[in-house]
């Protein structure tokens, strides 16, 4: 077989007609053009003569192998990168032009892709290109190079297993989330059946902690590394910021940092301030909250003008959507001075300070926390001994030293009442008291809301309450993990703190405190103490049907709407239940194609789509939907109306 070679300018090339390659023509053209300006045409051209009707040579040539690469020849000449007579090595071949160029395409093998992430590599060890150059060499991202680059890292018995066909690409990416090699090969050792490359990346980041978790985002990514910690990055999914390796080390940086925030705590005077990263719920503590001060009169009135300015201007541009720059910038300055006197409104008694401490914790947005006015049991105020015997005496109307017997001193006028008959009298006033208060609706309420409020919002033998009602509020972080710090259980605590700052600093003050209330003020308050009682989680050794069912009705009679307070994603309750009930879900909330088309995904690739196609249409599970929406077997037409409405 003669086979001729000559450069033929550029300008005489033309696409053939006959080349078989129709699907991708256009595909890699930007990269192939970077490659020949950098490389140069690694590989000739196979074009035979156009000819006229006649049989004779145009002095033209068709293209028949190599399409591709004129196209991205003439993509140079566009960009003024190469000439248009630019001579281009071609070979010059005879037949039909269909068959040789399904002979070009068909007959050659491309490159395995593990020899060319190791070649990437050697690009970088052994002739010193950075990322950066390479893409541009290659007429590609410097994230792509990167990614390259990563997976030529990969240890090479994982290489050789992927060459094998023992991994696919999707597996190897995985491994290379992190760059130990012994950790990958230790990760392939102790693979089973489950082979998905989510479960390959949770192991080699076992231990690690997420960027997106509250610890890494309070200490922040620049001064965990500029301590030494290292951050593994996934380049071949959106990995929130990577993972922080060393636990210990990023906890220790939290203990620090909140340190920190400790001292300027401690310099307001408090007894103690203790630093945790978990606020510790169990610590038992009596607490005392900031109660109600005047502000000085220069600091009144700054207020009263702060605020008035600000009323004016909202009335100003009252409707206004986009508001001038120097309007916004004032109104932020003032609400920002406002607040910071608002607050100046409740302070800590000195004497709590003295004794009392705080907590500095981290919360659950990844900020500090703060919590003050915890009293320990050896710092709350002890009465006086002679001053308890004396207020027990005034009780009885006797001298706490007198010992009288009922028999003596018949005609003395000033002897005590003994004890059996004063508490003989007191059991018909209670009486008296039990029959009177159920006939009074309205005092009852009163009495009730006072003794809700005097057990939760103070401690000690007497709480200042003679209605015997003992609340219990239960804490929920034991049965639910991360429950504390989500946003419902701030709102929360937010209306509790408000509720306890307005609270009297004693309890005998307390009746006169509810008294003095508004209906509506106390209503809310025995509302809030009411709802602190609440219990309604179900227990496999503790079932309470009767209870549960009436949390069922508390639910139904308040129109609870979870979806307020909680909502599925992959961390609450798809990564918890098994793919069957994966399915059901999207079945429900979406539609049974959409369901259908997942049957086949992974567990982790179903974990996200259903999260994201979930996301938005008001789909609960049965345990958080109202009562009356509760299916007796499956899910009738009135939920599939209201998760499509939901979903509109």
């Amino acid at each position: 077989m003669t086979t001729i070679i000559r450069d033929i300018p550029l300008s005489k090339l033309v696409p053939s007609a006959h080349n078989v390659r129709r699907t991708g023509r256009e595909a890699g053209i930007e990269e192939l053009a970077a490659s020949i300006a950098a490389h140069g045409l690694l590989q000739s051209l196979s074009v035979r003569p156009v000819l006229d009707g006649e049989g004779a040579e145009t002095g033209k040539y068709e293209v028949i192998g190599g399409g591709r690469r004129l196209a991205a020849l003439k993509l140079l000449v566009k960009r003024k990168q190469a000439p248009k007579s630019a001579p281009v090595p071609c070979v010059i071949v005879e037949g039909e032009g269909e068959e040789l160029s399904l002979a070009e395409n068909v007959v050659r093998e491309s490159l395995h892709p593990a020899d060319q992430f190791e070649a990437f590599k050697r690009l970088v060890d052994e002739h010193g290109l950075g990322a950066e150059e390479i893409a541009a060499r290659f007429g590609v991202t410097p994230q792509v190079v990167r990614q390259r680059l990563r997976l030529g890292a990969v240890s090479p018995k994982l290489m050789q297993v992927y060459r094998e066909g023992g991994l696919a690409l999707e597996q190897l990416m995985a491994f290379a989330v992190t760059e130990d090699h012994d950790r990958q090969e230790d990760a392939f050792a102790r693979l089973s059946w489950n082979r998905e490359s989510g479960y390959i990346r949770r192991m080699l980041t076992e231990g690690h902690v997420s960027a997106r978790d509250r610890r890494a985002v309070f200490v922040g990514a620049a001064a965990y590394e500029e301590a030494g910690g290292v951050i593994v990055r996934d380049l071949f999914t959106e990995d929130g910021g990577g993972w922080f390796e060393d636990a210990d080390l990023l906890n220790r940086l939290v203990l620090e940092k909140l340190e920190r925030v400790a001292e300027d705590i401690r310099a307001e005077g408090w007894k103690w301030v203790e630093v945790y990263i978990d606020y510790p719920y169990a610590h038992g503590l009596s607490r005392a909250y900031p109660q109600p001060v005047e502000l000085p009169p220069e600091d009144q009135a700054k207020l009263d003008a702060l605020s008035a300015e600000w009323d004016e201007l909202a009335q100003q541009y009252d409707g206004i959507d986009d508001l001038p720059e120097e309007v916004a910038a004032r109104l932020d300055a003032l609400n920002a001075e406002i607040e910071r006197l608002s607050a100046q409104r409740h302070a800590y008694d000195p004497e709590t300070i003295a004794r009392g401490g705080a907590y500095v914790v981290l919360g659950h947005d990844g900020a500090a926390r703060i919590e003050r006015g915890f009293v320990r049991p050896e710092d709350e105020p002890k009465a006086e001994s002679a001053d308890l015997a004396a207020e027990e005496a005034d009780m009885h109307g006797a001298d706490p030293e007198t010992v009288v017997d009922e028999n003596e001193g018949d005609h003395d006028p000033d002897k005590p009442l003994s004890d059996s008959l004063v508490r003989d009298l007191t059991a018909h006033r209670t009486l008296g008291l039990r029959i009177a208060l159920g006939e009074n609706p309205d005092v009852a309420l009163l009495a009730v809301t006072h003794a809700l409020a005097a057990r939760t919002f103070y401690r000690g033998e007497d709480d200042g309450s003679c209605l015997d009602i003992r609340p219990n509020s239960a804490f929920l972080s034991g049965h639910a993990d991360g429950i504390a710090d989500t946003a419902a259980a701030q709102k929360l605590g937010e209306r509790h703190a408000s509720w306890a700052a307005q609270m009297p600093a004693d309890v005998a003050d307390l009746w006169e405190f509810v008294v003095g209330l508004d209906h509506d003020s106390r209503m809310a308050l025995l509302a809030h103490c009411a709802a602190l009682t609440v219990f309604a989680v179900r227990i496999p050794w503790d079932p309470r049907p009767k209870a549960l069912a009436m949390a069922d009705g508390l639910a139904q009679a308040l129109a609870l709407d979870m979806l307020a307070y909680w909502s599925p994603t992959a961390r609450s309750y798809f990564g918890r239940v098994t793919k069957a009930h994966i399915l059901a879900a999207v079945r429900e909330g979406v539609s049974d194609e959409a369901a259908d088309r997942m049957v086949g995904m992974k567990k982790q690739e179903m974990i996200e789509a259903a999260e994201q196609l979930l996301t938005g249409t008001g789909w609960l599970p049965v345990q958080l939907r109202a009562p009356e929406a509760v299916p007796s077997g499956s899910v009738g037409p009135a939920d599939g109306e209201r998760y499509a409405h939901a979903a509109e």
